[in-house]
């Protein structure tokens, strides 16, 4: 351990508060911008604090009991049972409430939050342009499609082109900044999720976009990968996500991915199940890829948030980081990967296509 320690650096007690420790800046592309639910800024804004790659904070009300409907008897082996009653009121339609919890997120660390929903989630784009003037909090706001049990009916007809057309329509009529969060909800991928990831990846070269995606705990990850790369993405545009649920004290999956240039998400921090990962992401680290690797808590749940005695939007600063600390992580290395990488990842030069 004390090795570990050695190799890392030892460093403070002190919590983080996204202070830049001398790391090299980013080199962003001429005309590069990190666009915003309200404007567009130049990746230099977002030096202050964290900015978390995969959070939610519009879904609709009953998206929650859709998802733990689908996800438990998935887990078990059995069929779908009654989703569970949709809690009254809906905390993601209570613009104060949502607004303390991101003014607090602020205090705590955080400069901007990425908004991983899209209209098959009951995402409101309106509600985020109100929640971002009132809190203060930059908001990036997804666009796209989820995954096979919360599709839309017409994706099983229509052709991959129509779907490229319709992501690049939302890309150039929306004030959207990334294509995500994109899934694929088993272990193997669904023909038409292969027809949706192609589609995105397709858009995404049609309008610079960044992708993040969704997988089943890790499962799919380089599938979806091999996908994206099959039309043309290049990796470093892409955050395969949830891997920090492949328990792998080897990282093998984790680390073929960092090898081939992609983003990994550990987007699932915060609470009492993420220390068996920070072994793992120490390993990456000393392993050389740190560049590659994203934090966030994907918070999803009321009882999640400050007001209700949870971690709120900030956890994966205030709980998962710390454990990283006394794990041995250098504070330049954790500004770099809570900084530097989500804005090297979002960054992009717009590109409007007709196509």
């Amino acid at each position: 351990m004390q090795t570990r320690r050695e190799a890392l650096g030892l460093i403070g007690a002190a919590v983080w508060q996204g202070i830049a420790y001398g790391a090299d800046d980013p080199k962003f592309p001429k005309g590069a911008i990190i666009r915003t639910i309200l404007k567009d800024l130049p990746p230099e804004a977002l030096t202050g604090g964290a900015t978390l790659f995969h959070e939610h904070l519009s879904l609709a009300p009953d998206f929650m009991p859709r998802w733990i409907a689908r996800a438990r008897p998935q887990q078990a082996g059995k069929a779908n049972p009654t989703p569970p009653a949709i809690p009254q009121p809906f905390f993601m339609q209570d613009l104060d409430l949502m607004s303390g919890e991101l003014r607090t997120a602020a205090q705590e660390g955080v400069a901007c939050i990425v908004d991983g929903g899209h209209p098959d989630m009951g995402r409101d784009l309106d509600f985020l342009k109100q929640l971002s003037v009132k809190s203060g909090m930059p908001i990036v706001a997804g666009c796209g499609y989820y995954s096979q049990p919360f599709y839309p009916p017409e994706i099983a007809t229509m052709t991959e082109d129509e779907i490229v057309r319709e992501l690049v329509r939302q890309a150039n009529t929306e004030r959207v900044g990334a294509y995500g969060e994109i899934g694929s909800w088993a272990a193997e991928i669904s023909p038409d999720e292969k027809k949706v990831f192609r589609a995105v990846g397709r858009a995404h070269l049609a309008t610079n976009l960044p992708i993040f995606t969704h997988t089943a705990f890790g499962r799919g990850a380089l599938e979806q990968l091999d996908i994206l790369e099959s039309v043309g993405v290049k990796p470093q545009r892409v955050v395969i996500g949830h891997v920090g649920g492949l328990i792998d004290p080897k990282v093998e999956v984790h680390k073929t991915l960092c090898k081939r240039g992609a983003f990994i998400g550990f987007d699932r921090q915060g609470g009492p199940g993420d220390a068996s990962q920070v072994p793992m992401v120490v390993a990456l680290i000393e392993a050389g890829f740190a560049d590659n690797l994203m934090f966030s808590s994907d918070l999803s749940t009321a009882t999640q948030l400050k007001h209700n005695g949870g971690g709120g939007y900030a956890k994966t600063v205030t709980v998962f980081v710390p454990k990283l600390k006394d794990a041995g992580v250098k504070e330049d290395t954790l500004h770099g990967i809570l900084v530097d990488n989500p804005r090297r990842f979002l960054a992009f030069v717009p590109k409007k296509s007709k196509s």
